[in-house]
């Protein structure tokens, strides 16, 4: 029986939504990926759902992309499904596209669209991929020891492949943060409106509960017509096709590092460790 790396639960008119790989700070791996999203799929579907919460197990929200999960052995799709006809893809750049297409672009802007308010609970580290997963959120909650990061340019590569930087953190903090890959404290991103606030870490939870159970009194429809009025204007500003066109930039850094490596990053796994620290 495989492990399973999600929680479900759905109760008074929320659908919690908990990664559960703790003892790998909860990075993801193509399966939890999957996973990740037939939970997000199933809440949207069920009519009793108003609210969705995505929150984490352990002491990190999520460590990013498991490089190990999603390239053991020369293959893209190590431990996933591989390609649409079951065959795992080689590092080529059409097999990189493949799966970041699917579990890297196009899972995170379902999330994004699902007709329901959703709720991120994040603490301890947020670092790239993981940034995948809490920017689709309407709203976001941070424990006070949270911080985001994305070091990918120390991969050789410009930023995370859901390109989110700018629209979340405005022009200059974008640069900031791709240029130094630091970590930004949960106050400092809040201060940007990033964060919707910043709570202690005991009171995480209940803190995007009680949030939750305010929103889910709403009537449903008019959550529904408020986000769409707030998306729709973000995608008439340029999001949608600005994501789609930086995703197609990114796929150039992967190209660039398999001219020079013949992997599809620069920098080695211990190395990357290394300067993001634990």
């Amino acid at each position: 029986m495989s492990e399973s790396f999600i929680e479900y639960e759905a109760a008074e008119r929320i659908a919690t939504i908990t990664l559960n790989r703790p003892q790998a700070a909860n990075a993801q791996t193509l399966e939890l990926l999957d996973e990740l999203d037939e939970a997000w799929r199933r809440a949207a579907a069920d009519p009793d759902v108003r609210v969705i919460i995505l929150q984490a197990n352990g002491r990190h929200f999520s460590a990013g992309h498991d490089i190990k999960g999603v390239g053991a052995s020369g293959d893209v799709g190590g431990t996933g499904d591989g390609n649409e006809n079951g065959q795992q893809p080689s590092w080529t750049l059409a097999g990189i596209y493949e799966i970041e297409a699917k579990r890297f672009l196009e899972y995170s802007l379902r999330w994004r669209n699902v007709p329901k308010p959703s709720i991120a609970a994040v603490q301890g580290v947020c670092i790239s991929g993981g940034l995948l997963l809490c920017w689709p959120c309407d709203l976001i909650l941070a424990a006070d020891n949270a911080t985001f990061s994305d070091p990918v340019v120390n991969m050789g590569i410009g930023g995370v492949e859901y390109h989110g930087h700018t629209w979340e953190l405005g022009a200059r903090k974008a640069k900031e943060l791709l240029f130094t890959g630091r970590k930004m404290d949960a106050y400092e991103v809040e201060r940007v409106g990033m964060v919707n606030r910043v709570v202690p870490l005991d009171e995480l939870r209940p803190a995007t509960r009680e949030l939750a159970e305010q929103i889910a009194q709403m009537h449903p429809f008019a959550l529904r017509q408020a986000k769409r009025a707030v998306n729709q204007t973000l995608d008439v500003q340029g999001f949608y096709a600005a994501v789609q066109s930086v995703f197609d930039i990114h796929q150039t850094g992967h190209g660039h590092a398999l001219s020079e490596s013949g992997l599809p990053f620069l920098l080695l796994l211990d190395g990357m460790k290394a300067r993001i620290g634990k």
